[in-house]
């Protein structure tokens, strides 16, 4: 019960796997969570230390709810909440029939409101883990397409872009016993970016480290803000810089 826990979304492939791989071995017992990938929640849960795997499907108030109640009666505690999981719509800016309400409605249900009401299910026990040196944390994974006007839609970028500017309202709130902040990534080389040549392309040629993310790049700049005491209300791009060009 005295180690600290890190509930991690969407945390069998990807990002996510790359983040609570990285916190485990920093030495936190890890919540693992999937809407579907059970086999490898579990896989992965017997193979890290003090580890527990979650299915709940985020866009279900009731499940989302559940699952803060389920890693509690597990852990007895929660220090850590990274918000990772979340869903993509792709097509072009100027396709404005394929945003239609229910995409709309799609991306800000898993984007925005499924890390509110994780949250806000979670104060309470991310308050009773903090201490005057070591607040809880709660980290949300944004994109780049939510500062920079580029990415894979419009409602997608917008609903990240809600997430963002939710999490520095949530950092004023909560503070000082919960830093809240944003990590960014632009192009990062998963399962999940399979067959964006012109981003690769883009990534390649034109940021300045020549290469997409890899997750763990992601996971690096999760550890460093969780580690980081101090640091509140950010969005932290991680995109090798291409934001520059």
């Amino acid at each position: 019960m005295n180690r600290r826990v890190a509930l991690v979304t969407g945390s069998t492939q990807g990002i996510g796997a790359a983040v609570a791989r990285r916190l485990s071995a920093d030495g936190f017992a890890v919540a693992l969570h999937s809407r579907a990938s059970v086999e490898a929640g579990e896989r992965m849960a017997a193979e890290l230390p003090g580890a527990s795997y979650n299915r709940a499907d985020l866009s279900d108030e009731g499940e989302t709810r559940d699952l803060i109640a389920a890693v509690l009666k597990k852990h007895g505690r929660l220090d850590v909440l990274v918000n990772n999981a979340g869903e993509v719509a792709r097509f072009p800016h100027a396709d404005l029939k394929a945003a239609t309400p229910q995409v709309w409605r799609r991306m800000m249900d898993v984007n925005v409101v499924a890390p509110w009401l994780l949250i806000a299910e979670a104060e309470a026990a991310l308050r009773a883990a903090a201490t005057s040196e070591r607040p809880a944390c709660v980290i949300n994974i944004g994109t780049h397409a939510a500062v920079r006007p580029k990415g894979s839609s419009i409602p997608y970028a917008a609903a990240k872009a809600a997430l963002h500017h939710m999490s520095k309202l949530l950092a004023l709130t909560l503070g000082p016993s919960i830093r809240v902040n944003v990590v960014a990534p632009g192009l990062v080389d998963t399962a999940m970016s399979t067959g964006w040549e012109a981003a690769y392309e883009l990534w390649n040629t034109r940021s300045p480290m020549r290469r997409p993310a890899q997750p763990a790049d992601i996971a690096d700049m999760v550890a460093a803000l969780i580690a980081n005491p101090y640091v509140t209300g950010e969005v932290v791009i991680v995109d090798g810089g291409l934001n520059l060009t």
